[in-house]
């Protein structure tokens, strides 16, 4: 007797170091941990062996996978709720749906490799969930659960990365303009004016020979020593210079230039090297975006930005304020959105400025956004897709019209361009003769994709009918949209082919490994994050938001709004809505830390190089995404 109970001691207590190592089970109670220890048995399984099938009767036990791979093969009849096929690892569980339910399993439960299990009896499990919060919420919350965990892990090591990043105790070396424009005190006023524009800088250093500052030029001091003193452009800068410039080496802090500007009451500091030579400038607004720039100030300065430049400089601080937020933990539905409204008063701001040069009095028009902007789902990598409606009652000028409006559009596309949206390589913008349609062209281009779906057709309806207004008169787009929910509500056929088109593209899960890394010849080992990932909860929420009349174009709310119309249980789209919220999050966070400055992230991820949470989150989100499909495919029939 001594033996056996030595014996199960150790079990409960190797059972408990286990269990630590993986969720819920870490974060549980200690007493709640040794109740499972204490009645979980361990049972070996050799690789081709059942553990529990639908033919089973009422489930038994609650399996927690020890080590090995157990596959889930879907019994019977494709149902909504379950799997068609999946691999389970260490730490994942099983059946939980239908212990807690007291019912047979509606999947065949198989040991591909020798597996060991803790099995939990039926009884101890139902006890276990009354008496553990945290067991309680991951069993009948199991993404949202994890999902939760993951965030606070990526909480934390945002914001590591966000303490490391610069702080007003930073050195003056790593900060500001670095190796600035400058030029020699005897450079005529004219040419320095030249050298400041083509630059496109509001700041010009005055050195001698010696590469040692004498003077600074600014903008202000155009004003007033240049234009209200009625200073001819031909005399020397050095007469129209402020001389005697603060300087501060490289080793003093950003504090200490902080501290410069406010006592002396100037807007640039110059950094000079230990000999006293010129190596960078630094402005009050390099400062600024070291005290983590708020929401406030940038839309302040989108707002009042006089061009282009300035725009691009708030552009900056969007990435840099959306990063600031997900160290806070934020969301990813909250933080797309919130992306998307501050590229959404960049576009406007950039309009305005171009309204400036083309004048469109007394005509009715709106510019709209499509793709991921029209949903408000834009990440860190993003380019344009946008177009033109207006309304023109006289035929023979509606030509003339629209020739205008491509200038107006072409502009603006290329200063959007500038500010960080690059061009959209498919051409899907205003400056495009295609998208740039009167009203009643728009309608019956929607009508034509509808009436003849197309392979071409359906993949531009995935584009522009994900459409919103973002500047003009709001009625059009609204009359578009009306006309667009008439259509598909009147012709399920065109749904039926969207829905074909949607389930070309299966999540990447496979039978036997984790997940399928070979479906890109020319990036193995990854998968898309976009094309296999966001993408089908995209296509599944657009059409049920077509064929329910739903008026959002945000992929989340047109699920949430959608679900209640056609008679989808919460807990399901709840889990559905989860796991997308997560693949955007990975997406976001792979192209902040993975991209350079400058430079496009992509939503290529190595799964390999994921920690095990958000592993299993990521297994778990795409099998959401399998179900929604299973879903999308019975209701609208497709073989």
């Amino acid at each position: 007797m001594a033996l056996r109970a030595d014996g199960q001691r150790r079990l409960a207590s190797n059972t408990l170091a286990f269990l630590k190592n993986h969720a819920p089970f870490n974060k549980m109670k200690p007493e709640a941990l040794q109740f499972f220890a204490e009645r979980a048995q361990i049972a070996f399984y050799p690789a081709g062996s059942g553990i529990v099938g639908s033919d089973s009767g009422n489930v038994r036990y609650f399996y927690l996978i020890e080590s090995g791979k157990v596959q889930a093969r879907q019994a019977g009849e494709v149902a909504v709720t379950e799997y068609s096929i999946l691999s389970l690892g260490a730490g994942e569980a099983f059946p939980i749906g239908a212990v807690t339910a007291g019912r047979p399993s509606t999947n065949d439960y198989t040991a591909v490799e020798d597996t060991f299990c803790y099995q939990l009896p039926a009884e101890d499990f139902m006890q276990l969930m009354a008496t553990s919060t945290e067991f309680n919420l991951f069993c009948t919350q199991y993404i949202a659960s994890l999902l939760d965990q993951s965030r606070r892990q990526l909480q934390l090591q945002f914001a590591q990365r966000a303490c490391e990043q610069q702080t007003l105790n930073s050195p003056l070396v790593g900060i500001g303009a670095r190796n600035p424009i400058a030029v020699a005190p005897e450079t005529r006023l004219r040419t320095a004016l030249e050298t400041m524009s083509k630059a496109g800088i509001g700041s010009l250093v005055i050195v001698g020979e010696d590469r040692k500052p004498v003077g600074v030029f600014t903008r202000s001091d155009l004003l007033d020593r240049v234009v209200l003193a009625d200073l001819s452009q031909d005399v020397p800068i050095s007469q129209a210079m402020s001389p005697n410039p603060f300087m501060l080496e490289e080793h003093a802090t950003a504090y200490d230039a902080m501290l410069a500007m406010a006592t002396h009451g100037i807007r640039h500091v110059l950094v000079t090297d230990a000999e006293g030579k010129l190596t960078g400038v630094i402005s009050e607004r390099d400062l600024f975006s070291l005290q983590r720039v708020g929401l406030r100030q940038i839309r302040q300065s989108i707002e009042g930005a006089p061009n282009v430049e300035a725009l691009q400089q708030a552009a900056g601080d969007v990435r840099q304020l959306a990063f600031n937020m997900l160290a806070q933990g934020i969301g990813a539905e909250q933080l797309t959105q919130f992306i998307s409204a501050l590229n959404d008063a960049l576009t406007r701001r950039v309009i305005q400025l171009n309204l400036d040069k083309h004048h469109f009095d007394g005509i009715e028009w709106a510019w709209l956004a499509f793709g991921s902007e029209g949903r408000d789902e834009q990440t860190f990598s993003t380019d344009q897709d946008n177009g033109i409606v207006f309304a023109c009652d006289d035929p023979a000028a509606k030509d003339a019209l629209r020739q205008r409006f491509l200038a107006f559009a072409l502009d603006t596309n290329k200063d959007l361009d500038r500010c960080g949206f690059p061009l959209c390589k498919g051409n899907i913008m205003a400056s495009n003769p295609q998208w740039c349609l009167t009203l009643d062209e728009w309608k019956d281009q929607f009508a034509e994709w509808v009436r003849v779906p197309q392979p071409e057709a359906l993949l531009n309806a995935t584009i522009f009918f994900d459409f919103r207004p973002l500047h003009g008169k709001t009625e059009l787009a609204e009359a578009m949209r009306r006309h667009l929910l008439n259509l598909t509500a009147s012709n399920p056929m065109f749904l039926r082919a969207m829905a074909h088109n949607a389930l070309d593209v299966e999540p990447p899960l496979g039978k036997i490994r984790d997940f399928l890394t070979d479906l890109e010849p020319d990036h193995p080992g990854k998968i898309d994050l976009k094309k296999y990932g966001s993408r089908i909860f995209v296509d599944v929420a657009r059409i049920y938001a077509l064929a329910s009349g739903v008026h959002n174009t945000n992929s989340i709310q047109r699920l949430r709004l959608a679900s209640q119309r056609l008679s989808i249980r919460a807990d399901e789209i709840n889990a559905v809505l989860e796991a997308l919220n997560f693949i955007q999050l990975l997406r976001l966070q792979h192209q902040y830390l993975e991209g350079e400055p400058g430079v496009q992230g992509d939503n290529l991820i190595d799964p390999d190089k994921l920690n095990e949470l958000d592993r299993r989150i990521l297994k778990e989100s795409f099998r959401q995404a399998r179900k929604i499909q299973t879903r999308l495919k019975l209701d609208y029939q497709v073989n």
